[in-house]
């Protein structure tokens, strides 16, 4: 499909000393400026979606709606910021002895930016909308397996006017290119998005560098479905909360709790709905699934599914590698349903990147949130009720950034996204985000 250059650590400094040049005009700016920017970027993205979306899915195996989700999401995202790019005030303060004071928001400076590979564009845009929009500068580094939407990307936000320098994109290894970032002392701020073993070392690597820190780490996603719950809606809801992007998602249901009088029935329609599912090459019609991303992400499912078979779990759906004519092309497993997993189980527990899901019955709310809890991950949740009261039960009690109800997975820009506990620290989008990108200034003028 095409190269991209291994950049060096030196190469990651002068980058980072092009976005420190750009920085110094491009803060200067008005917010209504960056806004015209941002705003024809997102048009000139929408233009040329077709050809965008087809290119993520050659380069990552999602399904093309999926893809051209993405990219739209991406054109949103930058909306948002183009339109509250000068929302962020600071306070005016009485006057005293001291004289009359007030404070003030700037931007921060030259950031950095890592970002994964399930979903390269969306995250990209989380990334450098506030901080683009707080008039920083950015240096983004992709994923080497999915690099050319960015870069692709990149090209179009130049060509909205977005001068050289303010986004910088460098590619190449993690351990290097990521790591040159992390230990920067030119950068002010790092938002990283990947693994939680990965930003343990980014966290590391910044340490005594001051810059601020952005995490987010994945998670291990539960959804919980109470007894009053729309069934038809909830199957639906774990469908796809599950086997989007081939379950390769931070925010993807990956644990499912169901009351145990709806539980039969609720497996049922389940297997049912996830066996109509069609997997395949992600640029054909039809698709509903595409393969994993990697030969070592499709072995580390299939090794899941064996050992829960060893435990004693029963198979509801799927369970194998599928393979034989073009499917030999790609990284295919079948969407599969696990019931009665081992409560301890690597399934129950960590992040699982793929299309498996495991299925647990529940005897109350209360033992739903314990299960819920019993991992390190706190990024997102759902609880499907009719019920307003466990409703706000569950979202008080449930260890997440974020929590939905009757709902999962879906993330405006407007809603501020980030986890608890090994899920990171920090938040993205939002208004929040954008002040990530600020600095606080206080200003005293004696009387």
């Amino acid at each position: 499909m095409g190269s991209i250059p291994l950049f060096s650590p030196d190469d990651v400094n002068a980058s980072v000393e092009s976005a420190k040049y750009a920085f110094s005009k491009w803060s200067e700016k008005s917010a209504r400026e960056r806004s015209i920017v941002l705003f024809k970027a997102a048009s000139l993205v929408r233009e040329e979606q077709d050809r965008l979306s087809k290119l993520l899915t050659s380069e990552q195996g999602k399904i093309l709606p999926e893809a051209k989700n993405e990219i739209q999401g991406f054109a949103n995202v930058l909306e948002f910021y183009a339109s509250i790019a000068g929302a962020v005030f600071g306070t005016a303060l009485p006057k005293s002895d001291y004289g009359y004071s007030f404070t003030k928001k700037e931007p921060i400076g030259v950031c950095g930016a890592i970002i994964p590979w399930n979903m390269p564009v969306l995250i990209m845009a989380w990334k450098i909308g506030p901080a683009i929009a707080s008039g920083c500068s950015i240096v983004l580094k992709p994923s080497q397996k999915t690099p050319l939407t960015t870069i692709e990307i990149a090209g179009i936000m130049k060509r909205a006017g977005l001068p050289d320098g303010v986004l910088e994109i460098v590619t190449g290894r993690g351990d290097i290119v990521g790591g040159a970032i992390a230990k920067s002392r030119e950068i002010s701020a790092l938002s990283f998005t990947g693994s939680a073993s990965t930003g343990a070392e980014v966290e590391r690597l910044s340490c005594g560098t001051r810059k601020r820190l952005t995490l987010e780490l994945g998670g291990s996603d539960p959804m919980v479905v109470c007894s009053d719950a729309d069934i038809d809606l909830a199957v639906s809801g774990a469908v796809s909360g599950r086997f989007y992007n081939c379950g390769q998602t931070c925010t993807a249901v990956k644990r499912l709790f169901v009351f145990e009088d709806i539980y039969d029935s609720f497996l049922s329609k389940l297997k049912e709905r996830t066996e109509k599912i069609s997997v395949g090459n992600g640029l054909l019609k039809g698709v509903m699934m595409g393969p994993l991303n990697s030969r070592e992400g499709l072995l580390s499912i299939e090794k899941l599914a064996d050992e829960e078979v060893g435990k004693g779990a029963d198979i509801i759906s799927g369970g194998k590698i599928i393979s034989g004519g073009d499917f030999d092309k790609g990284n295919f497993f079948e969407p599969t349903i696990i019931a009665n997993p081992d409560f301890q189980s690597r399934l129950l527990r960590e992040e699982v990147f793929g299309p498996i899901l495991p299925v647990v019955p529940v005897n109350s709310l209360d033992t739903a949130i314990e299960y819920s809890n019993n991992t390190e991950f706190g990024l997102g949740a759902s609880v499907w009720t009719k019920n307003l009261k466990d409703a706000y039960a569950f979202s008080e009690g449930v260890d997440a950034g974020i929590v939905w109800v009757n709902k999962h997975l879906k993330i405006p820009p407007e809603v501020p996204f980030g986890g608890e506990k090994s899920s990171g620290t920090g938040r993205e989008n939002g208004i929040s985000a954008l002040e990530h990108y600020m600095r606080e200034k206080t200003v005293i003028i004696s009387p």
